[in-house]
């Protein structure tokens, strides 16, 4: 696993939670999504989920040492994973057509930004460049108007998981017929998967998207917000009835779902006017009697602690070396965390350097003289021991 950031992280993690061996290989000075905010040791939030189950090797790719080590593990090894800019791989020999040559059934998935081929192929990407190539930021516009980015890692996310899924179909081909395969993953071609529907509704409606149904959206109440969906007209009846607006089920401006869309302007502030009388509580308790779809604008902390949240088990509370106690929600389709395990456990910066040069042949004076010519970075306890 040579990647680094969250999208090829992302794809490795969950080979790993499914029991594959995987080995981050990191620069000496480790991959850049430790440092994706806040500094917990050589950890940040978004290094530890994604690369949690995996063992870390630091190594210097400018030394022949380095890459003499990466390519025996290329010539055995069932997948690789990289993510540099076209054509970096191949300075190293590494390249799919290079390791091919000497492992004819790996398995080789490439994650760039724009992809492989295309005017764009060599541009530096992170996810909100993405956000906004894509059109992803115009479906988050604030209230002048202007498109922001959805203020987390959305097309990184499932990037990764576009990756595990073809990585897993290409797996099964290589167990039932013994050949390997390229996959070329980008997070301009995972960002227009993720959006397919928005993209054939703008283009089938000419750029002139309608909403999908009125009343919808988020209401300021006395004490803070709730999201609403009417999807239904019995939906929006029982709506008008909670709200004491019974008049409006039959007003035939909004008596019908195209309607409710087409007057949306009239009707709505009739709708806020009310929720903005009662606090949430009120609110959701008769909209959930009632079967409207509803839920309160929760925060994280909010999530975490609701008792639907913790009845299901959603996150489990880990204790990781170096950071403390960290909440990891269950992947679905896994089992559940039980607590901390090497599954828990997101790799320090060069933590398995040594003993995975042991597995692969290198003997004690080796290692001792990858580390001395810096070729290695290995841990402080790994150092005593190497």
């Amino acid at each position: 696993d040579f990647t680094q950031g969250i999208a090829g992280p992302h794809s490795t993690m969950l080979l790993a939670q499914h029991g594959a061996n995987v080995i981050k290989v990191e620069p000496l000075h480790g991959d850049w999504g430790r440092g994706m905010g806040a500094l917990y040791g050589d950890h940040c939030a978004h290094s530890i989920p994604f690369n949690r189950g995996k063992r870390s090797i630091a190594l210097d790719m400018k030394q022949p040492e380095a890459v003499e080590i990466v390519t025996k593990m290329a010539a055995e090894c069932d997948v690789v994973v990289e993510a540099f800019r076209p054509g970096v791989m191949a300075k190293f020999g590494l390249s799919y057509e290079e390791v091919k040559t000497v492992n004819p059934s790996v398995v080789y998935l490439s994650v760039t930004g724009f992809g492989q081929h295309g005017p764009n192929s060599t541009r530096p990407v992170t996810d909100a460049v993405i956000q906004a190539f894509s059109g992803f930021m115009t479906i988050n516009r604030d209230d002048r108007g202007i498109p922001n980015r959805v203020n987390m890692i959305p097309i990184d996310v499932a990037t990764g998981l576009y990756a595990f899924q073809a990585l897993s179909a290409a797996l099964m081909r290589k167990i039932r017929f013994g050949t390997g395969s390229y996959i070329d993953n980008s997070l301009m071609q995972s960002a227009a998967a993720f959006q397919a529907a928005k993209i054939a509704e703008y283009y089938l409606e000419e750029g002139e998207v309608k909403p999908l149904y009125q009343p919808v959206g988020t209401m300021k109440t006395a004490d803070g917000y709730l999201n609403v969906t009417a999807m239904r007209d019995y939906h929006y009846e029982s709506l008008c009835d909670i709200l004491g607006l019974p008049e409006l089920k039959t007003d035939t401006r909004f008596n019908s779902r195209e309607k409710r869309i087409e007057n949306q302007d009239e009707l709505m502030p009739l709708i806020r006017a009310e929720f903005e009388k009662e606090p949430t509580a009120h609110w959701t308790a008769q909209l959930t009697k009632a079967d409207v779809m509803n839920a309160e604008v929760q925060t994280y902390g909010d999530f975490m602690e609701n008792a639907h949240t913790k009845a299901f088990d959603t996150i489990a509370y880990v204790e990781h070396t170096g950071v403390g106690t960290v909440p990891m929600p269950n992947i679905p389709g896994l089992p559940k965390i039980e607590g901390p395990s090497s599954m828990t456990h997101a790799p320090h910066l060069g933590e398995h350097s040594a003993v995975i040069l042991r597995e692969w042949g290198y003997d004690d004076d080796a290692i001792a003289e990858f580390i001395k010519n810096k070729a290695i970075g290995v841990t402080e306890q790994q150092t005593a021991t190497a």
